[in-house]
């Protein structure tokens, strides 16, 4: 084989297939799966934060992680943690509410000082 021949093949992997599909039932097959679901639902909760805790306090926290039904979420300080926490059970159901679906029981805090970015 010359250095040019074979260029831009794919060594080691499996060949394509001669089967077409859908771009919308790959994507459909794809977003089914756990952890795309899960990274939806948080990309979802991230774009909508200020609807769900309201803005001054979507200023100072954002959801981070969002797995097997625990939100977790981050706080600029010990003080807004601290108001997250007290604010939980109406947190898990305004982003349940967000959501369309029940899927978050527990809300967890962490606190990691300095800016918050969405």
């Amino acid at each position: 084989m010359s250095p040019g021949e074979g260029a831009g093949r794919r060594r080691g992997k499996a060949s394509r297939s001669d089967e077409s599909h859908e771009i919308g039932s790959v994507l459909e097959g794809m977003l089914g799966h756990r952890p795309w679901v899960a990274g939806m639902s948080l990309g979802e909760l991230g774009r909508r934060w200020d609807s769900v805790v309201g803005d001054r306090l979507a200023e100072e926290t954002s959801p981070v992680a969002l797995e097997s039904g625990v939100l977790l979420i981050r706080a600029s300080s010990t003080a807004w943690a601290a108001q997250v926490r007290f604010l939980a059970s109406e947190v898990r159901g305004r982003a349940n509410d967000v959501l369309g679906s029940a899927s978050i029981r527990e809300v967890r805090v962490t606190v990691d000082a300095g800016p918050v970015t969405r």
